[in-house]
């Protein structure tokens, strides 16, 4: 009976360990343009399909980007930051009270200092998702907020936000992002209205980001990414936003 060797890895897998090592030795330094497919296929003995295969894995690795019409180069590095990302309660309503706003109080992140944009839309159903972290029946209208967070001209975080509008409703603080508390956070918009918030939860999720979530980020659909649902609750165990 033969013996059965040791199992060879797949030969994207062998492409894609070379390319790795070829970054790492300095062959090609970030920002550097990669060979051709036909000309890497030749280096490693393989066909052109088998070095895309290996270049989308590096491409959701996050060591090599694509760029249309120009080719694939290697990723510089992006540096990476700890963002506390919930203020306490009781210092934001306090600030609140006293017309000042705290650091981290805003829709950001705590120590974010890029910028971001928003777009917010009224009476909008909540979804049965949403319906059920908010404790209110699917197809309740909401005030739904879509931001997009910046650092200079690069999109590094998406965030949507439901306030359900049995409590913003008809009031100058509906709309997050407008009115005389724009921009200030959930936790301070609404002391504006009497409502404490004295708790936040957050539940940090490892997804892939999807087609359209990978378009507006910039990066390849598939790519590793965090997804946080994140839940403000009042004094009396309400949600207030999610």
């Amino acid at each position: 009976m033969a013996e059965v060797g040791p199992r060879q890895a797949a030969p994207y897998l062998r492409v894609a360990a070379g390319i790795r090592q070829g970054i790492a030795d300095g062959t090609w330094a970030p920002g550097d343009r990669l060979p051709s497919r036909g000309e890497l296929g030749s280096r490693y003995g393989v066909g052109e399909n088998v070095v895309r295969r290996a270049q989308e894995l590096l491409i959701t690795q996050g060591l090599l980007e694509g760029r249309s019409g120009a080719g694939t180069f290697v990723r510089s590095p992006v540096e990476r930051r700890t963002l506390p990302r919930i203020p306490d309660p009781a210092a934001v309503a306090t600030a609140a009270a006293a017309g000042t706003r705290p650091v981290g109080a805003g829709p950001a992140p705590a120590g974010f200092t890029g910028t971001w944009e928003a777009d917010s839309t009224a009476k909008t159903p909540a979804p049965p998702r949403i319906a059920g972290r908010l404790g209110i029946q699917p197809g309740d209208p909401c005030v739904r907020t879509d931001y997009e967070f910046l650092t200079g001209s690069r999109p590094v975080l998406l965030c949507t936000s439901w306030e359900p509008m049995a409590v913003t409703g008809g009031t100058l603080i509906v709309l997050p992002e407008g009115g005389p508390l724009a921009g200030h956070g959930v936790i301070a918009r609404m002391a504006h209205l009497g409502i404490i918030v004295t708790r936040v939860t957050e539940r940090p999720l490892p997804v892939r980001a999807d087609r359209d979530q990978a378009q507006l980020l910039g990066i390849a659909a598939g790519t590793l990414a965090t997804l946080i649902e994140r839940t403000h609750y009042d004094s009396g165990g309400r949600a207030v936003e999610t």
